[in-house]
């Protein structure tokens, strides 16, 4: 059976919003995204549309080599999946990629993490309910708590889960992708 690789980035990239998170969470990397590849070519999330302006947000194709991202600290780790599950993640980030002008980024949400208050917006998300939800749909990754609940700490201590590199992203070089 074909194996296939995913790779989760946790990032901080300093913002008042990551230290406003941070100072909540009690946690360094407060963002996380998703990628295709150890290049970190095609990486996903819900964040800043706009690096400059942090109150328009939505789904985004992140550019890790751009100047917001060049003094974040991270961690990146990898998830073997079968060629099934792949597909299964891949197709529902495409369908979020094709209407990503329906999408808004979950504010409210977080605050609805903050104060343990179920808050579901339709077509809203913040980056770890984002993850969370593409990879809900994979028997390995079922979680204990809701998804709008899940933090970017509770994805990246999931036993799936193996870290392949900690420090500044800048300083990252990405091994050969597996399979």
């Amino acid at each position: 059976m074909k194996k296939r690789t995913i790779y989760l980035l946790f990032t901080d990239t300093g913002t008042y919003l990551s230290r406003a998170i941070h100072f909540y969470t009690k946690e360094a990397l407060n963002h996380v995204s998703i990628s295709f590849d150890s290049r970190l070519e095609e990486v996903y999330s819900f964040g800043r549309k706009n690096p400059r302006n942090p109150f328009i947000g939505g789904f985004i194709k992140e550019d890790v080599q751009s100047a917001f991202f060049k003094k974040a600290n991270c961690a990146i780790y990898r998830c073997t999946l079968t060629e099934e599950e792949y597909a299964v993640i891949f197709n529902n980030i495409k369908a979020i990629e094709a209407r990503k002008n329906d999408y808004r980024y979950n504010f409210i949400g977080l605050f609805g993490v903050l104060l343990q208050i179920q808050i579901h917006r339709k077509s809203a998300y913040f980056c770890s309910q984002f993850v969370a939800t593409v990879l809900k749909d994979l028997n390995a990754f079922q979680f204990s708590k809701p998804i709008c609940f899940i933090t970017p700490n509770d994805i990246r201590k999931h036993e799936e889960l193996e870290c392949i590199y900690a420090g500044k992203l800048v300083d990252y070089q990405p091994a050969d992708d597996v399979a």
